[in-house]
């Protein structure tokens, strides 16, 4: 005797939509009660499977000759955060349309001020990165720019969060791998605070102390390659956060200013955005914007 099938619950709306997707129902795992089926299970069937195809596609790839046949090699096994990071950075390229936007910040004020920094009571020179002022000067400009402090992992829902904290993520590369740990509440705090904060969550990252906890729930992230070298490069967003901003290494440029040439110092910037949230012109303001932080307007002169 031939057992009949069991009929999957769900409604006809839901069924004439899993059939105008093609999809076999009775593939899905209902999330109602009794296993149910409703239209956002069906969605999410349809994206786990279409990243189950992207998988197999990578895995399944193999080049045609091994590369022993060239030479000696080595088998090293990857390094556990660097698994999680390119996991995490995959999503992010495949999910997210970027578009990087390059520019120059002159930041000749800024570093002569940070150089004439002074202990108070020893009455030597304060020791303070760059970073730190950067930071400051892009919480500034994310408060007139809120859509840079947003979340769109609701988007299929047609929403997106915004978020009324300034968590900046700032990206330490340490020999276990590149790890992204938040600073909290950049806005409230002045620029030695942030200098100090920045020297203790790098020393954690590095000794793998640090709470799992602290990579996520930012605002936006900082990657920076001037302690390294190197000038425009295009970083990946941090998802799920919508933007990105990449620091090239200070350099001395000849500008002309006011009738003649001068000797300054120019930052180079590189902004990643997710274009379904935020525009190339958008994008060009916030630069502009945050130049404006890092040079003339000195707002992290208010905050040392």
């Amino acid at each position: 005797m031939t057992q009949k099938k069991t009929r999957i619950p769900a409604s006809p709306k839901v069924r004439k939509f899993a059939r105008e997707l093609g999809l076999d129902i009775n593939l899905v795992t209902g999330s109602e009660r009794q296993g149910r089926v409703i239209e956002s299970d069906v969605k999410k069937f349809i994206k786990d499977q279409s990243f189950k195809k992207k998988d197999e596609q990578t895995t399944d790839y193999e080049i045609e000759f091994p590369h022993s046949d060239f030479g000696e090699i080595e088998i090293k096994e990857i390094p556990r955060i660097k698994k999680i990071t390119a996991k995490n950075l995959s999503y992010s390229w495949t999910t997210i349309p970027h578009v990087t936007n390059h520019d120059e910040a002159d930041v000749t004020e800024m570093e002569n001020f940070r150089a004439s920094l002074k202990d108070v009571y020893t009455g030597e020179r304060k020791k303070i990165t760059p970073l730190a002022f950067i930071t400051k000067a892009l919480v500034a400009t994310i408060k007139k720019f809120p859509s840079f402090n947003t979340s769109i992992d609701e988007i299929e829902k047609g929403k997106m969060t915004f978020k009324k904290y300034y968590h900046i993520g700032i990206a330490v590369d340490t020999e276990h791998g590149l790890m992204v740990p938040k600073i909290r509440n950049v806005d409230k705090k002045n620029i030695n605070q942030i200098s100090q904060e920045l020297k203790e969550i790098s020393d954690k990252c590095r000794k793998l102390k640090i709470d799992k906890k602290e990579f996520f729930g930012g605002s936006m992230t900082i990657t920076s390659l001037g302690g390294i070298g190197g000038n425009y490069f295009t970083p990946i967003i941090n998802y799920p956060e919508v933007a990105i901003l990449g620091i090239g290494k200070l350099e001395q440029k000849q500008i002309f200013v006011r009738g003649e040439f001068k000797n300054r110092t120019i930052l180079p910037i590189s902004l990643s955005y997710d274009h379904r949230i935020i525009d190339g012109a958008e994008a060009a303001r916030f630069n502009n914007e945050l130049k404006e932080n890092l040079g003339k307007n000195f707002a992290y002169r208010l905050a040392v």
